[in-house]
C-alpha cells in the first residue's frame, strides 16, 4: 500500500474515533432523517403526536412553541408527510390533529387509531381548511366520525368572520377555569361549523357580533346561534377533545395574543414565535385534559 493510501486510511479511522468519542461524552445523536417524525422528549414523560399545521417552519411553530414551554413532551410530522403505522406502536398519551390532510390516512390506520382512543388514548382535532369537514369534507365520511365529540357539516364547514367574533364560556370546566374568559374574551378570525354530539359538553362557543356606527358611536349587537367552539367528551376510555378554529394565524386571531404578559419561545426545529400567556395556558390546559393529566 502506497503512503498516500494509508493517510487516507490513517485519516478516516481517526475521523471515527474522534466522532465515537464526542458522542460517547457528550451525549449527541444523529439526526432523524428529514422524513422521521421530529421529537422532543422531556424526561420521562408520556409524549404526544402532534400532526399538522404545515410544518415547525411555518404555523406549527405555535402549537410547538407552547408544548415547549409548557414541558409538553411530543412528536411532530408535518401536513405534507403521510402517516406511518408504526406510529401507533408509540405509548402516546394523545393524539392531536390540526389541518393535517384526512388523505394522509389510509382507512386502516384511522381504524386503528379509533381503537387506541377506544383504550385510552387521548384524541385532539383542532380547526382549520384541512380539519373536520374543512374546504373539502376532508374527514366527514371517515370513522373519526364515531370518536369525535361533534358532528360534522356535510360540507364546506368553514366560516370566516370579518367583523367581531367572540370567545363565549358557556360552562366550566378544568381546561378553561384558571383562565379570564368571563371578563376578558378573546377574538377570533373564524371556525369550521360544527354540532355538539349529544352526549358531549360544549365549553366555549363563537358568538359573532354586528356592528353599526352611528352619531360617533359604535354599537355591538351579538348575533343569536353561537356556535360550539370548545367541545369536549369521551369514546370509550379515551378523551376527546374539538377545538374548532386553528391554532396559529389567521383564524385564531386575537386569541394568540390574548393574555397579561407575552411568551418568546422556540420549538426545537421551529421558527420563534411570540404569544400570549393565557393562549399558551389554554392550549396546554386543552392537551393535557385530552392526555388525561389534568
Amino acid at each position: 500500500m502506497d503512503n498516500s493510501k494509508l493517510s487516507h486510511h490513517t485519516f478516516l479511522r481517526n475521523v471515527l474515533l474522534i466522532t465515537a468519542c464526542i458522542i460517547l461524552f457528550t451525549g449527541c445523536t444523529i439526526n432523524k432523517p428529514v422524513e422521521q417524525a421530529q421529537s422532543k422528549y422531556l424526561g420521562d414523560q408520556q409524549p404526544v403526536l402532534y400532526l399538522g399545521d404545515s410544518a415547525l417552519r411555518g404555523p406549527a411553530a405555535y402549537l410547538a412553541g407552547v408544548m415547549t414551554f409548557r414541558n409538553i413532551s411530543f412528536d411532530y410530522v408535518p401536513s405534507g408527510q403521510k402517516f406511518k403505522t408504526s406510529l401507533l406502536d408509540n405509548n402516546y398519551a394523545a393524539v392531536i390533529i390540526s389541518d393535517y390532510p384526512a388523505a394522509n390516512f389510509t382507512p386502516g390506520q384511522l381504524k386503528a387509531l379509533t381503537e387506541k382512543v377506544k383504550a385510552g388514548t387521548g384524541l385532539l382535532m383542532l380547526g382549520g381548511w384541512t380539519s373536520f369537514s374543512g374546504a373539502s369534507g376532508e374527514y366527514t365520511d371517515t370513522v373519526l366520525k364515531d370518536v369525535l365529540p361533534v358532528i360534522m357539516h356535510p360540507g364546506d364547514d368553514r366560516v370566516n368572520s370579518s367583523g367581531t367574533c367572540l370567545i363565549e364560556k358557556i360552562k366550566p370546566h378544568r381546561i378553561v377555569d384558571s383562565l379570564p374568559f368571563d371578563t376578558s374574551p378573546p377574538t377570533i378570525g373564524g371556525y369550521n361549523l360544527l354540532k355538539a354530539k349529544p352526549d358531549a359538553s360544549t365549553i366555549l362557543a363563537a358568538r359573532q357580533f354586528n356592528i353599526s356606527h352611528r352619531a360617533g358611536r359604535f354599537n355591538f349587537t351579538p348575533l343569536p346561534n353561537p356556535a360550539p367552539l370548545l367541545v369536549v367528551g369521551s369514546f370509550g376510555k379515551g378523551r376527546v377533545t374539538a377545538f374548532a378554529t386553528d391554532v396559529a394565524p389567521h383564524w385564531v386571531g386575537g386569541l394568540v395574543d390574548w393574555g397579561d404578559t407575552t411568551i418568546k419561545t422556540q420549538a426545537p426545529g421551529a421558527r420563534t414565535v411570540e404569544v400570549g400567556d393565557f393562549y399558551a395556558e389554554f392550549f396546554a390546559n386543552m392537551i393535557d385534559w385530552t392526555a388525561g393529566k389534568l
